[in-house]
């Protein structure tokens, strides 16, 4: 298993445009195949600035979601909305404790 991080920094009169479509499309992101875990975070210091942390069994499956016609459907529309350009990395999970 692996981990992705994207860090997304937006307009603020973007903000509910864009948690309105994560939220609409987050079960769907979340059962795509492969996907054990989808978690969208919010800065607290600079509250413009998300985080999303997906677990993906392979790195191939995040690749077919990545090429998928869901990712291309959410990512032409919160591209627009950003105000920064997104970061993402791709993470080995090495411990986890709970």
């Amino acid at each position: 298993m692996f981990v992705r991080i994207v860090k997304m920094s937006f307009e603020a009169s973007n903000i509910d445009r864009f948690t309105n479509l994560f939220d609409s499309k987050k079960e769907y992101i979340r059962n795509f195949p492969g996907c054990r875990l989808l978690e969208l975070y919010r800065d607290k210091t600079s509250p413009n600035i998300f985080f999303t942390y997906s677990y993906w069994d392979t790195e191939e499956d995040l690749e077919n979601y990545r090429h998928s016609q869901l990712f291309k459907e959410v990512w032409s529309q919160t591209k627009p909305l950003f105000n920064d350009k997104p970061q993402a990395w791709s993470v080995d999970k090495v411990v986890s404790l709970d």
